[in-house]
């Protein structure tokens, strides 16, 4: 083992526990149970490894194995060690490793503490139905554990090639997991001896992380809850190789608000949808650490590097973390405006911002200086702490930012009669050095528009102003909407009116 903590994420190609979809793509759940062993690794000058196991053929999707690693690098928390990247204890993709397997069941083999097993599916799925008629828990009965060296040669002369079992006797070791303490699940009593090879030659989760972590040299394995009663049965396995066994932390499961598992039903657990919707990263590794333990305190706004200094593992407490993901939009304004703050950051959002715009409105852009980067930073400085993430920027609400609204002096007209004398007022107060007026100078000179109105509101005044300049009847204040578009094009949008 090295001396550093070398964690393993083992996720499934196409396979089933907490920490992967079932369909093969990285969910929430595998990213938690990722970002854990990242950030682990990361505190103690480790090693970060992602193993993918594709081990079931009959379940591998194609393009899952590249979307998890697109999806961990997306988040942040790229491997250093996985089927990409390469190396010094690869292959990491387990049906690359088929020959360790073999020759750590063949030891067992030869020991005796496995044997072959002829059983057909049909006769173990009789088994099963039988047991759950009976409201038992099914269980095989360890039928071929004492066939004679006779039988064996008899049966393998015969027919189909065996499945290998692992004998579960004698006593479980304890063990104290990093989380839940001192554990031990006798699982000879109650489980029948486990498949390690499937008889096309290819591992059971069982062998294949007990032959994977010794070869890879795994000093810790952070990995889900559902894992922590086979525990007992891995260490039997490493018992039984003569080999170390590393320690293990069992995280709780990541569930919904009510209490309810996550579920590949759920459009909205899968991490690529959390991309293509345009979260930050920061904020969805924030919400899924915030929602569990492992820190002293839960605080919103925690970036990775913070996540990694602040984390520890005795923190860790033994409750299901109940995720909120209606919470996750002031996740997304908390780190925007995080991002905001920093100029260089700033600038890579400006970037961002009008390339959606060109996606967006295309040819609809009647001008294509709203692509100025200042413009488009003034944008955001004046929307940040207002929008969830930079794509609500070119949401219709916001679509008067980008294109000019048809409004006609008709329309305005409806709203109040006095349409030409509030226009050339507010023109008045953009002549000379308007560039400058600030949200505070303009809020305080409509003010006095508006009083200078015999028999008109000032709230009238504002609705007007707003349905010139953008078409809609809500939005930001009317002063912000001026100093976003900017004096020159205001104007020019207020005579546009007037002569319509």
């Amino acid at each position: 083992m090295r001396e550093e903590a070398h964690v393993c994420v083992s996720i499934p190609h196409g396979g089933a526990p907490e920490e992967a979809a079932a369909v093969g793509f990285l969910h929430l759940g595998g990213l938690r149970t990722a970002l854990y062993n990242y950030i682990f690794a990361k505190k103690h000058q480790g090693s970060f490894l992602l193993r993918l196991e594709d081990t079931d053929q009959t379940r591998l999707v194609p393009g899952a194995a590249e979307n998890i690693e697109d999806m961990l690098e997306w988040a942040g928390i790229p491997p250093d060690e996985s089927p990409r990247r390469g190396g010094p204890a690869g292959p990491y993709q387990q049906s690359q490793r088929l020959e360790l397997y073999a020759q750590a069941t063949e030891a067992l083999l030869e020991s005796g503490a496995a044997y072959r097993c002829f059983c057909s599916p049909q006769r173990l799925e009789l088994l099963k139905k039988e047991a759950l008629r009976n409201h038992q828990t099914p269980r095989y009965d360890n039928r071929c554990r004492n066939l004679s060296q006779g039988q064996v040669a008899q049966k393998l002369a015969q027919g189909p090639k065996p499945a290998i079992r692992f004998r579960l006797e004698g006593e479980a070791p304890a063990f104290q997991d990093l989380v839940y303490g001192w554990n031990r699940h006798e699982v000879a009593h109650v489980e029948g001896d486990p498949v390690i090879l499937k008889s096309d030659g290819f591992p059971t989760y069982h062998l294949a992380c007990v032959v994977d972590d010794h070869h890879m040299g795994i000093s810790h394995v952070l990995r889900g809850s559902e894992w922590l009663v086979s525990t007992s049965k891995h260490l039997l396995l490493y018992q039984a190789l003569g080999w170390q066994p590393p320690r293990f932390a069992h995280l709780p499961l990541l569930l919904n608000r009510d209490g309810s598992k996550l579920s590949k039903r759920q459009g909205d657990i899968f991490v690529e949808h959390f991309a293509a919707a345009d979260f930050l990263p920061n904020a969805l590794l924030d919400i899924i650490t915030n929602c569990g333990s492992g820190f002293a305190e839960n605080q919103m706004g925690r970036t990775l590097p913070e996540l990694i200094t602040q984390f520890d593992l005795t923190r860790i407490t033994c409750h299901s973390a109940l995720l909120d993901l209606e919470k996750l939009p002031e996740f997304n304004r908390l780190h925007l405006c995080r991002l905001v703050s920093n100029e260089t950051q700033r600038h890579q959002l400006v970037g961002k911002l009008q390339a959606l715009v060109e996606e967006t409105f295309g040819s609809q852009l009647q001008d294509r200086e709203v692509l100025d980067p200042a413009y488009v930073e003034r944008i955001i400085l004046l929307r940040q702490g207002h929008i969830c993430r930079l794509q609500d920027l070119v949401s219709p609400a916001h679509s008067y930012l980008w294109t000019r609204p048809a409004v006609g002096l008709a329309q305005l007209g409806t709203i109040s009669e006095k349409v030409d004398v509030i226009a050339k007022r507010v023109l008045g107060l953009l002549e000379g050095p308007s560039t400058s007026l600030t949200q505070d100078v303009l809020n305080s000179e409509l003010r006095k528009v508006s009083e200078g109105l015999e028999g008109t509101k000032h709230s009238t005044v504002m609705r007007l102003l707003r349905v010139a300049l953008s078409g809609q009847l809500q939005g930001p204040p009317v002063a912000e909407m001026m100093v976003s578009l900017g004096a020159k094009e205001v104007r020019e949008r207020i005579q546009k009116v007037l002569s319509s």
